[in-house]
């Protein structure tokens, strides 16, 4: 079977994913040297493939990736390390399958926190908690919430990075499933 250049970026992306998500999971926190090097991977991988316009186009991407993040960054919900690997991965993938890559990681994000919240007995603190969260932001937009936020010790953690590798490999089936 021959990949396709694009299936190839994503399972690249994948790949840088998933080693993200060993070290998130194992010790909450996302390397700087994988993240770093992979966006520099990223852009000259396009670089070499599409020529000076696509390794734009790839730093775009990953601008794009990342300020999404970023924007959980600001308000208390994410750590920078999950902003770097995403927009790291959205340089490798290019922009290509990238509004598919950020339904999927919203996906299983969501899925992951659920079965957290279940799992630790939680789920209608988590709940109330989401009511009170779109409350304060409808009312003072991108402040982070007084008690809701990473700073809090007893704030409920999903590493990110888990599934952010997860909604990465959901694409890349998608991409090998015939249609």
């Amino acid at each position: 079977m021959k990949l396709s250049l694009e299936c190839t970026y994503l399972l690249l992306a994948s790949l840088c994913a998933s080693v993200g998500a060993i070290s998130d999971a194992r010790s909450r926190r996302i390397p700087n040297l994988l993240t770093g090097t992979s966006i520099v991977f990223g852009l000259l991988l396009h670089l070499e493939t599409g020529g000076w316009r696509q390794m734009g186009m790839a730093a775009l991407a990953g601008l794009a990736g990342g300020a999404v993040f970023f924007i959980f960054f600001i308000v208390g919900a994410m750590g920078a390390g999950d902003v770097k690997l995403m927009a790291a991965i959205s340089v490798i993938a290019g922009f290509g399958h990238l509004e598919e890559l950020f339904i999927a990681i919203a996906f299983t994000g969501g899925v992951f926190a659920l079965v957290l919240a279940i799992s630790r007995g939680r789920l209608m603190t988590t709940l109330a908690n989401l009511a009170s969260l779109i409350r304060h932001h409808a009312a003072s937009g991108a402040l982070p919430h007084p008690d809701l936020n990473l700073d809090n010790p007893q704030a409920l953690r999903l590493p990110y990075g888990v599934p952010i590798a997860a909604g990465c490999w959901i694409v890349v089936l998608m991409q090998l499933v015939p249609r």
